[in-house]
């Protein structure tokens, strides 16, 4: 009775939005245009590709962008959080708004923890709208709302992507946040992602209005109550007066972007790019299996001739996707996985379940690699160009095959990206971006290698840069405690939802 009290008590609302909105088109106009337009002309139905390995140069071009837009700024995350670079990257969409640029930002509302009145206050300037993907109707304490209506919760918009003036877009695994962007003391991630120019960028803003426009997407006025005052302007100038913020603003500073866009110099690999992206009905499961966007990564694997490259900060197979790495294994083709380690994961459930399937993947030639922590004292390792960052953890989704292809995008290998949450990501025809990657998983000492040794048993193989090679029985780095507490976890039946 409870329950359906609240699910009374706190409804969705009636209409959605006040109108539906839709992308601009192409300006060509402002500086940044003129200057994609030179290039594009240069290479007629291509689309230029750049990967972003490292977390300042990734924070500092979304910044960039956002500074040379003219007309317009659409913006979608799963998570954006109230830190530094959350404050600094709100504040330059603030910014653009009160200059006159149509400004559209669309966040999944479980990953936006205190910024509601924030968000109020850009929904409430006349050029920007904000939007809420699959909102919390009970906003406080927001976490009692799954107790109602856990079906439509659980289920996530996970896309990332930022697009300038229709004429530039990023994608891939990046959130905003300061642990996104690998500055500064504590944890960090390696994540990646790319900015893109061409045809494609058209394709990811008709898939931004298709999420917009979304029976899941509310306006945040909806929701959202306007602050008595304006605080996004003063709390982003405190965010950039810290320590850490002087640094995000040392890479604006520093970076050759906007030289390069004032030069007409930009810098791109030229290839053939698709875009992945689910249906945003997968928000309220109302998308046929054979529809959703892992069956376009399962072609993209099966169809690996020599080599097949998949990190994933998350990786949970399941039975079909085991069935497939194991049998390109087995036909010949080489196949590394790189996810985390039980002491570099920050979701130990996930690695709990992925415990399930290595044996059965290394017994089948399947190379298994976990990434070792990489602690303060390690902050001068990274994985250059695709991978590259100081970090502690992976979190991201790069996929590539045969050394020609590769997919930098949100989507994790486990149930939660195939089944739950939505997901997109480009699909890059670049042997150049591929060998990129193939590289950095050459490098041992980044990593452990699992194998098995003569008894069956698993062990973890650890080499360093002069060849010194030591071998873990148990995961390595990890207590008795975290281990045993894994081992339990490992077989609830929470594999669906993970």
């Amino acid at each position: 009775m409870a329950v359906v009290g609240l699910r009374l008590a706190f409804p969705l609302p009636r209409e959605n939005f006040a109108e539906q909105t839709v992308m601009q088109g192409s300006d060509w106009t402002g500086l940044l245009g003129t200057t994609i337009k030179s290039a594009l002309e240069s290479n007629p139905g291509f689309d230029g590709v750049r990967p972003l390995g490292s977390g300042r140069a990734a924070f500092a071009a979304r910044a960039i962008l956002a500074r040379e837009a003219t007309s317009s700024i659409d913006a979608q995350y799963y998570i954006w959080q109230d830190d530094v670079t959350g404050l600094m990257l709100l504040d330059e969409l603030r910014a653009a708004a009160e200059r006159g640029v149509r400004v559209r930002l669309l966040v999944d509302d479980n990953g936006i923890s205190g910024l509601d009145g924030l968000l109020a206050e850009l929904d409430a300037l006349p050029t920007a709208n904000v939007r809420i993907f699959n909102p919390f109707t009970l906003r406080s304490p927001k976490l009692l709302s799954y107790a109602f209506d856990f079906s439509r919760l659980n289920r996530r918009m996970h896309n990332k992507s930022m697009t300038v003036d229709g004429v530039a877009t990023i994608v891939g695994g990046r959130n905003i946040g300061d642990i996104y962007f690998d500055y500064g003391a504590g944890t960090h991630y390696l994540d990646v992602d790319a900015i893109a120019i061409g045809p494609i960028v058209e394709e990811v803003s008709q898939s931004f209005d298709t999420y917009w426009n979304s029976a899941s997407s509310y306006d945040a006025v909806l929701f959202l109550d306007l602050p008595a005052e304006k605080s996004l302007q003063a709390k982003a100038d405190a965010a950039r007066q810290t320590a850490i913020g002087a640094g995000y603003q040392k890479a604006i500073e520093e970076s050759e972007l906007p030289d390069r866009i004032e030069g007409h110099d930009l810098k791109f690999d030229w290839s053939e790019v698709t875009l992945f992206v689910d249906d945003p009905a997968k928000g309220l499961g109302s998308v046929a299996s054979k529809d959703l966007i892992v069956e376009q990564l399962i072609e993209f694997a099966e169809a690996s001739q020599t080599s097949l490259d998949l990190v994933s900060a998350y990786f949970i197979p399941g039975e079909r996707g085991a069935e497939v790495l194991n049998g390109l294994a087995k036909s010949g083709v080489k196949v590394r996985v790189l996810t985390n380690s039980l002491d570099a994961t920050d979701v130990m459930p996930v690695h709990a379940a992925y415990m399930r399937y290595r044996d059965d993947l290394t017994n089948s030639g399947v190379e298994l690699l976990e990434l070792r922590a990489l602690r303060q004292e390690h902050r001068d390792r990274s994985l250059p160009e695709i991978l590259a960052g100081s970090a502690s953890g992976l979190h991201a989704k790069v996929f590539g095959s045969d050394g020609k292809r590769i997919f930098i995008g949100s989507y994790n290998l486990d149930p939660r990206s195939a089944s739950l949450n939505t997901e997109m990501g480009l699909l890059i025809e670049s042997p150049t971006i591929a060998v990129s990657l193939a590289d950095q998983l050459n490098k041992p000492e980044l990593f452990y290698r699992l194998e098995h040794d003569t008894k069956g048993e698993m062990i973890w193989v650890q080499e360093e840069k002069d060849g010194t090679v030591t071998v873990h029985t148990t995961d390595p780095e990890t207590n008795g405690f975290q281990r045993a507490l894994t081992a339990v976890v490992r077989w609830l039946p929470v594999e669906w939802m993970l």
